[in-house]
């Protein structure tokens, strides 16, 4: 009876952590940097596609693979854009992706966490922490009206760790993220190596 118990137990803990795939239109990345002294130089990205794990109960379960397109990073004006993906910087054209994966999440609260993550940039990984907020979870009122997650997320990335090393005196290394993004509902979501063991969820 005890091993029954636990196995329900187990099983409802599973129930809760539910899986989500990024809305791209609805899921932002903005970046920005210091120009020269004059001003905080200004970037965002769309189209970032990935997976997440999520149960609002139990945030130290949290799970999220994110990939973030570099070619579509807009800073207002195209010579710009250029030069920030060339080779002396982002070198999207060889790294056209930058890769986060969580590690552990610290819950602070109901509604926010401390993610520690790994994000891959230009082919170095380097530790980033994220200060996170869950915005809302609730069905969308728009269809097809899925169960939708919405998170605000902040943190700060040395470019010099990544190897981003040019133009040191016209841009500063200390680069700000904020992030929003839009998760949907999705019981066909697998994470990297959960293909295996991924059992299909109730849809609601």
């Amino acid at each position: 009876m005890a091993a029954g118990l636990l196995c329900c137990v187990a099983t409802n803990a599973a129930a809760q952590a539910r899986s989500y795939t990024l809305d791209p239109v609805h899921t932002r990345v903005m970046v920005a940097v210091d120009h020269a002294g004059f001003s905080r130089a200004l970037g965002t990205v769309s189209g970032s596609t990935g997976t997440l794990r999520f149960d609002p109960e139990d945030w130290t379960s949290a799970r999220l693979e994110a990939r973030v397109p570099l070619q579509r990073l807009d800073l207002g004006d195209e010579d710009w854009n250029r030069a920030a993906l060339a080779s002396s910087l982002l070198a999207a054209e060889k790294h056209p992706e930058a890769v986060f994966v969580t590690r552990s999440v610290e819950p602070l609260g109901t509604h926010r966490a401390r993610i520690h993550g790994e994000l891959t940039l230009r082919g170095e990984t380097r530790p980033v922490t994220l200060e996170t907020r869950l915005n809302a979870l609730k069905r969308h009122p728009m269809p097809p009206f899925r169960r939708t997650a919405g998170f605000s997320a902040v943190g700060m990335l040395s470019r010099s760790d990544f190897g981003i090393t040019a133009w040191p005196g016209v841009i500063g290394d200390a680069v700000e993220l904020r992030i929003e993004v839009e998760a949907v509902h999705d019981p066909d979501a697998t994470l990297p190596g959960e293909e295996e063991h991924h059992a299909p969820e109730q849809q609601q």
